[in-house]
């Protein structure tokens, strides 16, 4: 039973908090992309700064969580969330939206991207710093341990305060976003424009607002899913570097452009990461004596440093057996 206590750990648990990270990134890029046609490879920046954001107003008010029990970065979240949609909002305003309205080829916004990457990643350092920094103030990460009703398994499992936080989240975005996208009348305008946008226009639906709403929601849930990360862990500034791929993978796994796929596609990435980097020996222990090879101290395919590579790998499979992703979306 304690093999099966670490399998949980280690690969359940960890495997549904990065799972979510990446299907909150996920959502937004592929929103994006079915509503502006293009990729936005600064959205892993809009999570970075998104978390800096919930930093800066924790630091302001260091005792807001203690005095409720919940994280002050959880506390700050929703201002945080503002901030990174206004400046989502802003930036889209800067640097994209004139290069649509002079009919440019969308890999050329691909670039102006690539430009607010780098602009984003100078401004987090230049105002930040380079060092990591914890989240934690006032207060501390919550820690519990759940017995299992198991007599030999003597290890509990561990959940904390963030990865609880996460999920009990996510759940409700999920049914939050499918509420609003298929039952009000912006979200029907938001799936009208993504099929048809010139006919979307002609409809009279206004198109700047639907824009807006879509930056509004990308930067919304890039924010969520870089401050609880960097509750869990730590806040560092090349948070962006080990988030981007793994997003994209997801967003392309699912199928871009199909909402509900980019969720479904972050939790392949993020299981397909945590089973990579697993020490099956672990789970083989029991019956070594069973087994017609001699079996190592550690069995995991990918090593830990090299887990960035699984979504690299999952991404050309899936472009090469399926372009449209699980959920055919639209092909790049």
């Amino acid at each position: 039973m304690n093999e099966l206590v670490f399998f949980i750990n280690n690969v359940v648990i960890s495997g549904l908090t990065i799972g979510s990270i990446y299907a909150l990134g996920a959502v937004g890029i592929t929103l994006i992309f079915s509503i502006l046609r293009f990729a936005h490879f600064a959205h892993a920046d809009l999570m970075t700064l998104g978390a800096f954001f919930a930093f800066f107003l924790t630091s302001l008010f260091p005792a807001a969580g203690p005095a409720i029990g919940l994280p002050t970065a959880f506390v700050m979240l929703p201002l945080a969330m503002a901030l990174t949609a206004l400046s989502a909002v802003y930036i889209d305003k800067a640097f994209y939206k004139p290069l649509r309205s002079h009919g440019v080829k969308p890999i050329v916004i691909v670039m102006a991207s690539l430009g607010v990457t780098l602009m984003l990643q100078g401004l987090i350092r230049m105002f930040m710093g380079t060092s990591a920094r914890s989240m934690y103030i006032d207060d501390r990460k919550g820690i519990h341990r759940i017995e299992l009703p198991f007599e030999l398994a003597n290890r509990p499992v561990v959940l904390t305060d963030p990865q609880i936080l996460l999920i009990l989240l996510l759940i409700v975005i999920v049914i939050a976003l499918h509420l609003f996208l298929t039952r009000t009348r912006l979200g029907k305008a938001m799936r009208a424009m993504s099929d048809n946008p010139d006919l979307a226009r002609v409809s009279g639906i206004n198109t700047d607002t639907v824009v807006k709403v879509t930056w509004i929601i990308a930067g919304s849930l890039a924010a969520i899913a870089g401050t609880l990360l960097s509750l869990d862990v730590s806040l560092k500034p090349d948070l962006s570097f080990h988030l981007l791929l793994p997003i994209f993978a997801a967003a392309i796994v699912g199928g871009v452009g199909h909402p509900y796929g980019a969720l479904a596609g972050g939790f392949v990435i993020g299981f397909a990461e945590t089973l990579s980097v697993f020490n099956w020996a672990v789970i083989l222990r029991p019956w070594r004596d069973y087994l017609w090879f001699d079996l190592p101290a550690n069995m995991a395919f990918v090593s830990s440093e090299y887990k960035i590579t699984v979504p690299f790998f999952i991404l050309l499979a899936i472009l090469v057996w399926r372009p449209t992703g699980l959920f055919k979306g639209k092909v790049l």
